[in-house]
């Protein structure tokens, strides 16, 4: 039966239905308006709120599921982007302003875990992940040096745009991957032997094997998206394997393992992240121009997600 409604979901392959991908709300649920422009969404399990990043605007704002209540969370917030936790619970934030990757302590103050890659300052820090072994995995592309709008215009004194690994143990940062136009979103594998790394520039997402010592072989394609509508911002996995791709103005995007593209989620806004959350880890939220969404989808969040 007709509904009136514009269609959610586009189903490119059968699996993105009979793997339940197309399965859930029928249409987006509005949480927020009022973000210049909205990024890093991360589910606080403990809390059950969903924190976020309105760059421009450099402040930090949560969401309660309890009562669906918009309050103030951090601000000054360094122009912070990506967002996640350490498995001690403790937040992990990608500062692009301030040009660091730094970690909320349970008492509320912030120690700096990285701004700096062989003595020189880093680019902007963007999204991160946690490994199980508790080394933080970040990408550094210049979006927050290039103007004032998300960042603090500057030079770049790396003179690259690369992905780094910070050592749990010595706090060392190590550069893990280079050669990207712009490393963006990054994640791993269920079984952590495959490190992704979207490519916002390239229109590409790049796949790389992780080596014991925690160092990676070259990277081969994923995926790549077509014209400059399908941009890749950050990316996520559910618990079939199947890897969420946050893809600008065409909506996100859902790949098979085998790089198949699925289907997609029709967002009415540019989308910039995507995250996984909730009680049962079954809610997508999406964060897309000055807007916060969420749907309940017919898949889970990756078991490591947070």
């Amino acid at each position: 039966m007709a509904t009136g409604r514009p269609a959610l979901y586009e189903v490119l392959d059968d699996r993105f239905r009979t793997e339940k991908c197309a399965v859930g709300d029928l249409q987006l649920e509005t949480l927020h308006v009022g973000s210049r422009w909205a990024e890093g969404p991360l589910y606080v399990p403990a809390w059950r709120q969903l924190i976020w990043s309105d760059i421009p605007n450099d402040r930090m704002l949560r969401w309660d599921e309890a009562t669906g209540a918009v309050s103030l969370f951090r601000s000054p917030a360094g122009h912070s982007n990506g967002n996640t936790l350490d498995h001690q619970g403790r937040l992990i934030s990608c500062e692009q302003g301030n040009r660091r990757v730094t970690r909320t302590e349970h008492d509320g103050s912030i120690t700096v875990l990285a701004d700096r890659y062989r003595g020189k300052r880093l680019n902007s820090p963007n999204d991160s992940t946690v490994k199980s072994d508790g080394s933080i995995w970040f990408s550094d592309p210049d979006f927050g040096i290039t103007s004032d709008y998300e960042g603090v215009r500057g030079e770049s004194e790396i003179g690259a745009n690369n992905v780094y690994r910070i050592d749990p143990g010595s706090g060392e940062v190590r550069l893990v991957a280079d050669g990207f136009g712009a490393p963006n979103g990054l994640v791993f594998s269920l079984d952590e032997s495959e490190l992704y790394v979207s490519d916002t520039r390239a229109n590409q997402i790049r796949r790389f094997e992780v080596r014991p010592d925690g160092t990676l072989c070259d990277g081969e394609v994923f995926a790549e998206a077509k014209g400059t509508d399908g941009r890749f911002d950050n990316i996520r996995f559910d618990d079939q394997g199947h890897l969420w791709a946050a893809a600008m103005d065409d909506g996100v995007h859902c790949y098979a393992p085998d790089g198949t593209l699925l289907g997609r989620i029709l967002v009415p806004n540019t989308v910039s992240n995507i995250r996984f959350g909730g009680p049962r880890r079954n809610r997508l939220f999406i964060t897309a121009n000055d807007t916060l969404y969420s749907l309940v989808t017919g898949v889970t969040a990756a078991p490591r997600a947070l």
